[in-house]
């Protein structure tokens, strides 16, 4: 009986061990699936869109957040001349890990001669106690474009909520033709997560960050566009890469920046339907 007792006030929670994997290629039709694979809680689902010749993944994790020894991969390849397009069904929450164990969430793009990718999920949100080791890494093609669209919540404020403590470690590497062209590492930990997001050079007293990145042989063409619609953004652009930094209140305002800077930077791809609804 006492063991019974245990094993009902001391359940040992199914961790998240999943993997979405998306070859896409280009057909006289548009860019179409090659190959598919998805396991666990990572499903993709394709709307249809009859207008676009772009191939727009969804993805979607079913567990309906990460915690503390959780794993979820993506992998996606576009062959040569494609346009892929891939966002997320709903943002992605990171929950208190009771252990300090963090999840882990693991990116990776190659884009083929010609293609264009755009990497735009919908906001992570980080709840107080997290801790999440995240990781983004792309392989390009001498004349291929990718954009990458990524940004950090801390906490709802609609809610209410406070977040205190966070572990964040964030690594994005992007290399063309196997040489490194771009490296970014973002890191949080600690009990002052509200001070540390006060000082000017994080997040100026802001809950909402966002980082934008464009990387394509044109990229410091939008530079000028850029600077002249948002005045007030920290961005620059050199050696084939725009750079841009954003911070908000809340999502929701940092949302009416981000959605006219990607159609911006987002060229031939359109942006997607859960991002323009």
């Amino acid at each position: 009986m006492v063991e019974l007792l245990s094993s009902l006030t001391s359940p040992r929670l199914q961790r998240v061990d999943a993997e979405g994997r998306l070859a896409v290629k280009h057909t006289d039709r548009g860019s179409v699936i090659d190959r598919l694979y998805q396991s666990g809680a990572a499903k993709i689902r394709f709307p249809a869109s009859p207008e676009s010749r772009a191939c727009e993944a969804v993805l979607i994790n079913t567990a309906g957040g990460l915690t503390g020894g959780d794993r979820l991969s993506w992998s996606f390849r576009a062959g040569e001349g494609v346009k892929l397009i891939c966002t997320s069904q709903a943002c992605e929450r990171i929950y208190r890990s009771r252990d300090g164990e963090p999840a882990r969430l693991s990116v990776k793009i190659d884009v083929d001669k010609g293609a264009r990718v755009s990497w735009i999920p919908q906001e992570t949100i980080l709840f107080d106690g997290c801790a999440l080791e995240r990781s983004v890494e792309a392989d390009l093609a001498s004349d291929a474009s990718l954009l990458i669209v990524e940004a950090l919540v801390f906490g709802r404020a609609a809610m209410g909520e406070t977040v205190r403590r966070v572990s964040l470690r964030d690594r994005w590497t992007i290399r063309r033709d196997g040489r490194l062209v771009f490296a970014d590492a973002v890191s949080f930990a600690g009990n002052d997560m509200e001070d540390q997001l006060q000082r000017r050079a994080v997040a100026k007293g802001h809950r909402a960050l966002a980082t934008v990145a464009l990387v394509a042989p044109d990229a410091e063409r939008h530079l000028d566009h850029v600077r002249e619609r948002f005045p007030d953004l920290a961005s620059s652009a050199f050696a084939g890469k725009l750079l841009a930094r954003l911070t908000a209140n809340e999502a929701h305002d940092l949302r009416k920046m981000l959605i006219p800077l990607a159609e911006v930077l987002s060229g031939e791809n359109a942006l997607p339907k859960v991002w323009a609804a």
